[in-house]
Protein backbone atom coordinates (compact mmCIF):
# COMPACT_ATOMS: atom_id res chain seq x y z
CA UNK A 1 0.00 0.00 0.00
CA UNK A 2 3.02 2.50 0.88
CA UNK A 3 4.12 1.84 -2.59
CA UNK A 4 1.22 2.84 -4.09
CA UNK A 5 1.00 5.92 -2.36
CA UNK A 6 4.39 6.61 -3.48
CA UNK A 7 3.49 5.99 -7.12
CA UNK A 8 0.28 8.23 -6.92
CA UNK A 9 2.64 11.08 -5.81
CA UNK A 10 5.11 10.53 -8.51
CA UNK A 11 2.97 10.25 -11.41
CA UNK A 12 1.35 14.02 -11.49
CA UNK A 13 5.10 15.47 -12.09
CA UNK A 14 5.19 13.89 -15.41
CA UNK A 15 2.11 15.56 -16.33
CA UNK A 16 3.26 18.17 -18.60
CA UNK A 17 5.54 15.58 -20.60
CA UNK A 18 2.05 14.36 -21.51
CA UNK A 19 0.03 17.38 -22.12
CA UNK A 20 2.39 20.03 -23.35
CA UNK A 21 4.35 18.46 -26.52
CA UNK A 22 7.85 19.62 -26.96
CA UNK A 23 7.72 22.41 -30.35
CA UNK A 24 10.93 21.04 -32.10
CA UNK A 25 10.60 23.97 -34.55
CA UNK A 26 10.34 26.74 -31.66
CA UNK A 27 13.02 24.87 -29.16
CA UNK A 28 15.77 24.71 -32.36
CA UNK A 29 15.04 28.18 -33.18
CA UNK A 30 15.95 29.45 -30.00
CA UNK A 31 19.99 31.00 -29.47
CA UNK A 32 21.40 28.99 -26.18
CA UNK A 33 24.16 30.02 -23.91
CA UNK A 34 27.19 27.86 -24.27
CA UNK A 35 26.55 25.97 -20.50
CA UNK A 36 23.66 24.68 -22.12
CA UNK A 37 23.98 20.69 -21.06
CA UNK A 38 22.97 18.33 -24.09
CA UNK A 39 19.01 17.68 -24.48
CA UNK A 40 19.74 14.02 -23.04
CA UNK A 41 20.88 15.20 -19.53
CA UNK A 42 17.38 16.66 -19.09
CA UNK A 43 15.89 13.55 -20.00
CA UNK A 44 18.28 12.21 -17.30
CA UNK A 45 17.85 14.62 -14.28
CA UNK A 46 14.27 15.53 -15.01
CA UNK A 47 12.86 12.05 -13.37
CA UNK A 48 15.71 11.72 -10.72
CA UNK A 49 14.62 15.04 -9.58
CA UNK A 50 10.80 13.91 -9.68
CA UNK A 51 11.54 10.98 -7.58
CA UNK A 52 13.18 12.73 -4.91
CA UNK A 53 10.73 15.35 -4.61
CA UNK A 54 8.02 12.26 -4.58
CA UNK A 55 10.33 10.72 -1.96
CA UNK A 56 11.07 13.96 0.08
CA UNK A 57 6.79 13.95 0.28
CA UNK A 58 6.17 10.77 1.34
CA UNK A 59 8.20 10.83 4.10
CA UNK A 60 6.13 13.69 5.01
CA UNK A 61 2.94 11.97 4.96
CA UNK A 62 4.43 8.61 6.23
CA UNK A 63 5.74 10.75 9.70
CA UNK A 64 2.35 12.97 9.73
CA UNK A 65 4.46 15.88 9.45
CA UNK A 66 2.56 17.54 6.22
CA UNK A 67 1.23 21.17 7.50
CA UNK A 68 -0.93 23.75 5.52
CA UNK A 69 2.37 25.59 4.92
CA UNK A 70 3.95 22.83 3.29
CA UNK A 71 1.06 21.54 1.45
CA UNK A 72 0.69 25.16 0.14
CA UNK A 73 4.41 25.24 -1.07
CA UNK A 74 4.64 21.48 -2.99
CA UNK A 75 1.72 22.43 -4.63
CA UNK A 76 2.72 25.55 -5.47
CA UNK A 77 6.40 24.43 -6.76
CA UNK A 78 3.98 21.62 -8.83
CA UNK A 79 2.09 24.18 -10.33
CA UNK A 80 4.84 26.24 -10.89
CA UNK A 81 6.95 23.49 -12.33
CA UNK A 82 4.25 22.03 -14.72
CA UNK A 83 3.33 25.81 -15.93
CA UNK A 84 7.30 25.99 -17.07
CA UNK A 85 6.40 22.96 -19.87
CA UNK A 86 3.27 24.58 -20.76
CA UNK A 87 4.65 28.12 -21.11
CA UNK A 88 7.82 27.03 -22.80
CA UNK A 89 7.40 24.23 -24.53
CA UNK A 90 3.85 24.88 -25.54
CA UNK A 91 2.72 27.93 -25.60
CA UNK A 92 6.45 29.18 -26.73
CA UNK A 93 6.29 32.41 -24.44
CA UNK A 94 9.51 33.34 -23.47
CA UNK A 95 8.13 36.37 -20.96
CA UNK A 96 5.29 33.88 -19.07
CA UNK A 97 8.34 31.58 -19.02
CA UNK A 98 10.51 33.83 -17.13
CA UNK A 99 8.30 35.04 -14.65
CA UNK A 100 7.26 31.10 -14.13
CA UNK A 101 11.45 30.38 -13.75
CA UNK A 102 11.76 33.14 -10.98
CA UNK A 103 8.64 32.14 -9.23
CA UNK A 104 9.50 28.42 -9.05
CA UNK A 105 13.00 29.01 -7.92
CA UNK A 106 11.55 31.55 -4.72
CA UNK A 107 8.89 28.48 -4.11
CA UNK A 108 11.32 25.66 -4.13
CA UNK A 109 13.33 28.40 -1.66
CA UNK A 110 10.54 28.57 0.81
CA UNK A 111 9.51 25.19 0.27
CA UNK A 112 13.06 23.71 1.65
CA UNK A 113 12.72 26.69 4.52
CA UNK A 114 9.37 25.01 5.91
CA UNK A 115 10.58 21.26 5.29
CA UNK A 116 13.56 21.94 7.03
CA UNK A 117 11.91 22.79 10.05
CA UNK A 118 10.01 19.44 10.41
CA UNK A 119 12.38 16.76 8.57
CA UNK A 120 16.01 17.10 7.73
CA UNK A 121 15.42 14.08 5.25
CA UNK A 122 12.86 15.61 3.16
CA UNK A 123 15.05 18.84 3.07
CA UNK A 124 18.17 17.10 1.81
CA UNK A 125 16.66 15.35 -0.29
CA UNK A 126 15.43 18.64 -2.11
CA UNK A 127 18.46 20.15 -2.43
CA UNK A 128 19.56 18.78 -5.80
CA UNK A 129 16.02 20.48 -6.86
CA UNK A 130 17.06 23.48 -5.64
CA UNK A 131 20.33 23.52 -7.15
CA UNK A 132 19.22 22.26 -10.30
CA UNK A 133 16.07 25.32 -10.38
CA UNK A 134 19.10 27.92 -9.28
CA UNK A 135 21.16 26.61 -12.38
CA UNK A 136 17.71 26.16 -14.46
CA UNK A 137 17.19 29.83 -13.40
CA UNK A 138 20.23 31.33 -14.70
CA UNK A 139 20.30 29.05 -17.95
CA UNK A 140 16.95 30.42 -18.65
CA UNK A 141 17.66 33.78 -18.16
CA UNK A 142 20.76 34.01 -20.58
CA UNK A 143 17.67 31.95 -23.11
CA UNK A 144 15.42 34.97 -22.43
CA UNK A 145 18.06 37.56 -22.74
CA UNK A 146 19.50 35.66 -25.92
CA UNK A 147 16.23 35.85 -27.74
Amino acid sequence: MKFIIYILILLPWFLSSILFPFDQNFYQSLTFPNFTPPNFVFIIVWPILYILIALSFYILIKKNLINRSILFYYLLNYILNQSFSLFFFYLNNLALTLYTTILLLVSTIFLLISIKKVNKCSFYLLIPYLLWNIFGTILYLAVFFMN
